[in-house]
């Protein structure tokens, strides 16, 4: 089990989601990963103020951290409470960075791998998260692979 944090007011806004008593926030988030790209894991997710507690399997590692982020870069969402088993090999985990004012992932690339042409393979990791290289913005959290 982590916890992982993401900025509140950042990420896109799912109306609703957080009002206290939402019998389907766990729907709404699932709706929500879905629609970003990531198919329908077998992921429960469950709300509580402004923090998302998911659990349930996936195969991969990188499929655990991208709805994890799918989760967390949600407008009023604080934080994420991982449970998630994942179910096939075992590889490492990619580090999470979170976007600045002024970021580009040139700079970001920069940043983590001393070289700015390495920003392909951060938007390579990050998709279906991202549509485009020049579309991140401030307090969006990436993953950053090794």
């Amino acid at each position: 089990m982590s916890l992982f944090s993401f900025v509140k007011e950042a990420g896109e806004k799912l109306i609703d989601l957080l009002t206290p008593g939402n019998a389907n926030a766990g729907e709404q988030l699932k709706d929500h990963i879905s629609k970003v790209g990531l198919g329908n894991p077998n992921v429960q997710a469950t709300v509580e103020g402004d923090k998302v507690i998911l659990t349930g399997e996936v195969a991969t590692q990188e499929e655990k951290e991208k709805v994890i982020l799918a989760a967390g870069n949600i407008a009023g969402v604080g934080s994420v409470e991982d449970k998630i088993t994942v179910t096939g090999p075992a590889t490492a985990a990619a580090r999470f960075v979170t976007v600045k004012k002024g970021d580009t992932l040139s700079a970001i690339s920069k940043a983590e791998y001393g070289d700015a042409n390495k920003y392909n393979k951060i938007f390579e990791a990050n998709k279906p998260l991202l549509s485009h290289p020049d579309k991140i913005y401030p307090g969006q959290v990436l993953r950053i692979p090794e």
